[in-house]
C-alpha cells in the first residue's frame, strides 16, 4: 500500500485498519494491471484512471468514505470489471452540465457536459444480488470508470431463479 492510500484512510494500527490497507492494495494491483476495458456496448475502450479508483474510496466533495462502504466498494471492484467487458445492455443514462477544475481568478468555474452511464448486473452464487456499475465521460474526453455499488436494498430485492416461461 502507498503512502498516500494509507493517507486517505487514515492511517492506524489496529486490525481493522490492517484489513483495509490489505484490500486496497489488493485492489490497486487489480486496477493497475490493465489501463482500459474494451467494453461491447460502446465497442470502445474504458478507461480505468486513478480518478475512478479515488472515488471507491473518497466521496465526490473529497472527504474519505466510511471504512465499510471502502471495503464494499474494493470488494465489488473485480465484479465491476467483469460487467464493463460483457456489457450489452445499458440500464441509466444521464446527462448534465458540471464544474470542472478549480476557479479562476475572477471566480468563474469551467463547465462541461458530463454523461454517465449505468450497467447493471445479478451476481454472487449463494447470496445473489444486483449491482450497479458506473463509466462516465466527461466532455469530448474519453468514457472511465466511476464506481460501483449494490443497486438497492439487497434484501428488498426480487431475484427469479426460473425462466421467463415458468410459472
Amino acid at each position: 500500500m502507498t503512502e498516500e492510500d494509507k493517507e486517505m484512510v487514515g492511517g492506524g494500527d489496529n486490525q481493522i485498519d490492517d484489513d483495509l490497507h490489505k484490500i486496497i492494495a489488493d485492489s490497486r494491483k487489480l486496477y493497475e494491471k490493465q489501463k482500459t476495458i474494451l467494453c461491447p456496448f460502446f465497442n470502445a475502450e474504458v478507461t480505468l484512471n486513478a480518478d475512478g479508483f479515488n472515488h471507491l474510496l473518497n466521496k465526490p466533495n473529497r472527504q474519505p468514505r466510511n471504512v465499510e462502504e471502502q471495503k464494499l466498494k474494493l470488494r465489488l471492484l473485480k465484479k465491476a470489471l467483469k460487467i464493463i467487458k460483457k456489457a450489452g445492455t445499458l440500464q441509466e443514462e444521464r446527462l448534465q452540465i458540471e464544474k470542472v477544475g478549480k476557479p479562476r481568478r475572477d471566480g468563474f468555474t469551467k463547465t462541461k457536459n458530463v454523461q454517465y452511464w449505468a450497467f447493471h448486473d445479478i451476481v454472487g452464487e449463494k447470496k445473489r444480488f444486483k449491482i450497479r456499475v458506473i463509466l462516465r465521460r466527461v466532455g469530448d474526453g474519453n468514457i472511465a470508470f466511476r464506481s460501483v455499488a449494490p443497486d438497492g436494498k439487497i434484501d428488498k430485492q426480487r431475484l427469479y431463479e426460473g425462466g421467463i416461461g415458468e410459472e
